[in-house]
């Protein structure tokens, strides 16, 4: 019997150390604005709903990651930290408006010094032709839900049906028929849902019309002790438009939306329920697409050696706080979902809760790969965390930078440990002054409560100005008020 065991226990380390030796295809599947909230996989209020089925599947099989934030919560900044492994001051992709610099270094012009075949589908939001796949299809500018048309190298091509199927059928018919089936592959899919206005593919129009939401415990925040949060433009109730937002499925609820009798919080929350059918009617059309990729690689029994990555360019507001959108360096906005399947190396079921941001994500393609990253590419492999261990010199703290003035959402930049966060607000809305905040993430984990004007707190606040001051010379940031300047005097970033 021992023997026996020791046998099992052989043949499982072998296939672990064959799958890393191997050189596996990647997957990327890559979502806008896909809130961690609303992923069942990572226990969220809509967990039991079991809305995202294909997308807990992969957590079941891989690895969850817990702590994965971004860098610049925004469409275009995110993504281009996502291709370059640099924050925003080293790309120069500080917005959604001004120009990309597609001519520096992104990962994927190295990837096929290892072997690899690149393609992306979907949407990138970096304005200017894509370099260095072998293959790409964007959509230009945040794209259509709807019959959309996709950049190609040899010119605009317009497509039928909703844009998370047509991304997912061209993605399959560059799988299935135009790459090298002797090389390993790197597929990046990107899909537009589920970004505002939320609008689902037909056969899911009417999914959750019957279904009603659990509300998030913030949803009728009155944002005490933030003076900067006060100022927003994304209430759900005062913000989210009738005609443009919330479209789909509730005309029978409009002139119960429109009664001029409603409370201010019964309003609230028949447009909140309203916003979640659209959003999770998005989701699930994502969710499907999933399964279509994943059931393609396991019929074609290559599952074994493909590594399957999920996660989105930031996370979003669910009614949290009484929002919706990103921006912020709050819990919500600044933490993405990120899950990884790997046969053999990500254990099932497991859990990661380090420090991990989009800038890791270009050198850890690179590491699978077997390329040597670049020395100014700014983030971490995570490989080591996908074989359950953390290095010794793993990072302790992350760094995150705002430099938009939209939504009611000003300048702001900050460094957060995991247990506390320190932000620093100085756009237009700080009129001219820093203004701080703190807060204690283990005992305040919606941070609801600002400390920065607790003296008990005057210790961890000194500690966290300390790590603020070297996290940003580590990063090499400039002063951000230059940087403000510049960027008020050129215009590009007015909207």
């Amino acid at each position: 019997m021992t023997r026996f065991f020791i046998m099992i226990l052989l043949s499982g380390l072998v296939f672990a150390e064959d799958a890393k030796s191997k050189k596996p295809n990647i997957l990327w599947l890559f979502c806008d604005d896909m809130a961690v909230n609303a992923i069942g996989a990572y226990g969220s209020r809509f967990a039991e709903m079991n809305m995202t089925k294909n997308i807990d599947g992969l957590a079941r099989e891989g690895m969850r990651f817990d702590k994965t934030y971004v860098c610049n919560s925004v469409c275009a900044p995110s993504r281009a930290a996502l291709l370059t492994g640099k924050h925003s001051h080293k790309n120069g992709k500080y917005g959604n408006v001004e120009k990309f610099n597609h001519d520096q270094m992104q990962f994927q012009k190295l990837i096929g010094k290892g072997g690899y075949q690149s393609a992306l589908f979907g949407k990138t939001h970096l304005q200017g032709e894509i370099q260095g796949f072998d293959h790409w299809e964007t959509l230009p500018g945040h794209g259509k839900y709807i019959n959309p048309a996709l950049l190609t190298a040899e010119g605009k091509v317009n497509h039928e049906g909703h844009s998370s199927d047509v991304i997912t059928n061209r993605a399959l018919e560059w799988y299935n028929e135009k790459r090298d089936k002797d090389k390993p592959f790197m597929l990046m899919v990107h899909y537009k849902a589920p970004h505002r206005a939320w609008i689902p593919a037909p056969r899911f129009v009417e999914k959750f019309k019957d279904t009603v939401f659990p509300e998030p415990k913030t949803l009728f925040d009155d944002y005490k002790t933030r003076d900067m949060a006060v100022q927003h433009s994304m209430g759900i109730r005062e913000h989210m438009n009738l005609e443009k937002d919330l479209k789909t499925n509730i005309w029978e609820h409009r002139k119960y939306l429109l009664n001029k009798d409603l409370s201010k919080e019964e309003l609230t929350r028949q447009k909140y329920q309203a916003y979640m059918r659209d959003y999770f009617a998005c989701v699930a059309g994502v969710d499907e697409n999933v399964g279509r990729l994943l059931d393609q690689l396991k019929a074609d029994g290559i599952d074994d050696n493909t590594i399957v990555m999920f996660s989105s360019d930031q996370g979003f507001y669910l009614g949290e706080h009484g929002w919706f959108d990103k921006r912020w360096m709050y819990e919500e906005s600044f933490r993405t979902p990120y899950i990884v399947k790997w046969p053999g190396v990500t254990k099932p079921g497991s859990v990661n809760t380090d420090l991990c941001q989009n800038i890791d994500f270009a050198e850890t393609f690179l590491d699978i790969a077997g390329v040597e990253a670049p020395s100014d590419m700014q983030g971490e492999s995570l490989v080591p965390l996908f074989e359950g261990e953390t290095p010794k010199d793993w990072r302790k703290s992350l760094y995150y930078h705002y430099y938009m003035e939209g939504h009611g959402v000003t300048m702001h930049d900050g460094v957060s440990t995991g247990d506390y966060k320190l932000i620093k607000f100085y756009g237009k809305k700080a009129k001219g002054k820093d203004h701080w905040e703190f807060y204690d993430l283990k005992n305040d984990p919606a941070e609801m409560n600002n400390l920065y004007n607790n003296p008990e707190m005057a210790s961890k606040i000194k500690e966290m100005k300390e790590e603020y001051t070297s996290i940003r010379d580590y990063y090499e940031v400039p002063d951000e008020r230059v940087v403000m300047v510049k960027r008020d005097k050129s215009k590009k970033n007015k909207k």
